[in-house]
């Protein structure tokens, strides 16, 4: 029912639903621009999901992508009004925040708040809601001046934080994770021994808790290791490959972006393939630890040589 579904989902449904109708009738973007006598970066905002469609606008778009069924005209007209309920008071909306996040970063919090299950596949540092903040921070000392701006690199630790206690929030109260790290992120100590040996005691304690699944990839593997660098792979609704729905959020050192594609079937298979090859959980909670035991008597010998 349409009742039951939040704004961000609602949200997703229209959106989904109006490019497939687009497709469906072998429109482009500029086609339904000029159509309806609305920019072409409308369109396309309304199906990247950076703005919603107004259901005054909907009825009429509908009509043109020759949606006709009434059902299917009204659930969507009930949805597009619950898609613009989106919470105003929410952090990543307030003035002086939102201007400093990306716009697939936006969304990604959104789905963060309303995921089953998320997946994370990192070879560089720990996953973003798993960070503590000295080592989210120290993550963010790593890029100069240039590349993020001291005002925008504060906001983003502030965020980061916010991120971590909406995600951790859910753990146990409908959300899972499984968080695929290289070997990698286990042996560098961002931030130095001490912000590291706190990240990992942190991330050893929530894994303590049985909801996150916690595997190591070894420098020794011998498959081949997806070239996708990292993702978030977000799973909104389960079922079974054909069923569930999905996004997959990436990013680089220059770009981020949001992927609703047939890609992000390819990657939650990789995800699995890779997964089952990996260090078992109990080995990866070894692993990390004798880590944890070589930082406390590598700063212990700091302190007293």
């Amino acid at each position: 029912m349409a009742e039951d579904v939040s704004p961000t989902i609602a949200r997703r449904i229209v959106r989904l639903a109006l490019r497939d109708a687009r497709e469906k009738a072998k429109l482009t973007q500029p086609h339904v621009a000029e159509a309806m006598e609305w920019s072409l970066s409308k369109v396309i905002r309304i199906e990247n999901g950076d703005v919603s469609i107004a259901p005054n606008d909907l009825k009429p778009l509908l009509t043109f992508l020759d949606v006709k069924d009434r059902t299917v005209v009204a659930n969507l007209v009930d949805l597009a009004k619950i898609a613009r309920t989106r919470q105003r008071t929410a952090w990543y909306q307030k003035p002086g925040m939102k201007e400093h996040l990306t716009p697939p970063m936006l969304r990604l919090v959104e789905y963060e708040a309303e995921a089953v299950e998320i997946r994370y596949y990192q070879v560089y540092y720990m996953p973003g809601p798993l960070q503590v903040p000295a080592y989210g921070h120290a993550n963010l000392e790593t890029y100069t001046d240039d590349d993020i701006p001291e005002e925008t690199r504060r906001l983003r630790i502030e965020a980061r934080t916010f991120r971590r206690n909406t995600v951790l929030s859910r753990l146990g109260n409908g959300l899972t994770i499984f968080a695929l790290l290289d070997e990698s992120v286990f042996r560098r100590p961002l931030g130095g021994p001490e912000v590291f040996l706190e990240q990992l005691r942190d991330l050893n304690d929530l894994v303590a808790t049985g909801n996150i699944k916690l595997r190591m990839i070894p420098f020794e593997f011998d498959s081949a290791v997806t070239n996708n660098a990292t993702f978030d792979l977000l799973t909104l609704t389960p079922g079974t490959a054909e069923e569930r729905s999905e996004v997959l959020y990436r990013e680089t050192g220059l770009q981020d972006e949001i992927v609703e594609d047939h890609t992000v079937r390819k990657h939650h298979e990789r995800f699995d393939k890779i997964w089952n090859a990996a260090v078992t959980e109990e080995d990866t909670i070894d692993f990390m630890g004798s880590r944890i035991k070589d930082l406390e008597a590598q700063i212990r010998h700091r302190k007293n040589p």
